[in-house]
């Protein structure tokens, strides 16, 4: 089994149709999925990244507010050079709540922290973690030119943001590499970015493609065409669309991750 990989915009980076989402590893306080979980151990996060990797899987997504995510991918992710490492700015998680900052210091040190947590030099792609004031951040935060000027610096290859709102989607697909949106069958509302950061040869990236799992739960069976699960639905549905590079997908269950990736095959 081999997973496809497609070039993230005109960033030089090529990752797999199906990235690996991480914030199962490190939070489950405060999260929107429909049933609670543990958080894995070491040996469990180790053997779904083992997995990930033999299925096809080269590119892994991260965040500073996804609470120790970033730390255990550091000490349990092993040959760097071999995975596409997307983290993320903005979003702080502390004592069960989220807080924001995109003050130019503030995101300096977010880098500087993240490079530390994952043991690498430089980070891959990172995204403006948005509070849903997307316009404003990019318009009137000094977060973006940050990012851009350690893009310069080699400490980071590709800038983008995981947007909530379909202005600052079209915002950020002008201004940065690449953008992050919400885009499944019941939330098809971004489909306009996707095509406009398309026409500008941009990376675009999709979350909750699976509807944070929802889609899985309750959707109408009526809804998928017979034989088709409703995860192989809505990822078919996201990567068919003309310019998705990449459906991240949050699991933590190696079986699970499989049962994704056949379902794009």
């Amino acid at each position: 089994m081999s997973l496809a990989k497609r070039k993230l915009g005109k960033t030089g980076l090529e990752v797999s149709c199906l990235g690996l989402g991480t914030v199962k590893i490190g939070r489950n306080q405060d999260v929107k999925y429909p049933i609670g979980f543990s958080l894995p151990s070491d040996e469990e996060v180790s053997t779904l990244i083992g997995r990930a990797k033999e299925l096809g899987v080269n590119f892994i997504d991260t965040a500073p507010a996804y609470g120790s995510s970033e730390q255990r991918l550091g000490r349990l992710l092993k040959e760097r050079q071999d995975w596409v490492i997307c983290s993320k700015v903005g979003e702080e998680f502390t004592a069960g709540k989220s807080h924001f900052d995109f003050s130019e210091e503030h995101t300096q040190r977010s880098i500087e922290r993240s490079l530390r947590n994952i043991g690498t030099d430089y980070l891959d792609i990172v995204l403006i973690h948005s509070d849903g004031g997307d316009l404003k951040i990019l318009e009137s935060s000094d977060c973006p030119e940050t990012l851009l000027r350690l893009k310069e610096k080699g400490l980071i290859k590709a800038v983008g943001m995981s947007t909530k709102t379909v202005e600052g989607g079209l915002k950020a697909a002008e201004m940065l590499d690449l953008v992050m949106v919400t885009y499944n069958p019941s939330m098809q509302g971004d489909a306009i970015v996707i095509d406009h950061a398309f026409a500008l040869d941009k990376g675009i990236l999709v979350k909750k493609a699976l509807n944070s799992g929802h889609d899985c739960i309750v959707g109408d069976a009526k809804e998928s065409p017979v034989g088709t699960s409703f995860t192989e639905r809505n990822l078919r549905f996201a990567l068919n669309k003309e310019g998705v590079t990449s459906v991240i997908m949050g699991t933590i269950n190696p079986q699970h991750l499989q049962e994704n990736i056949e379902a794009v095959q």
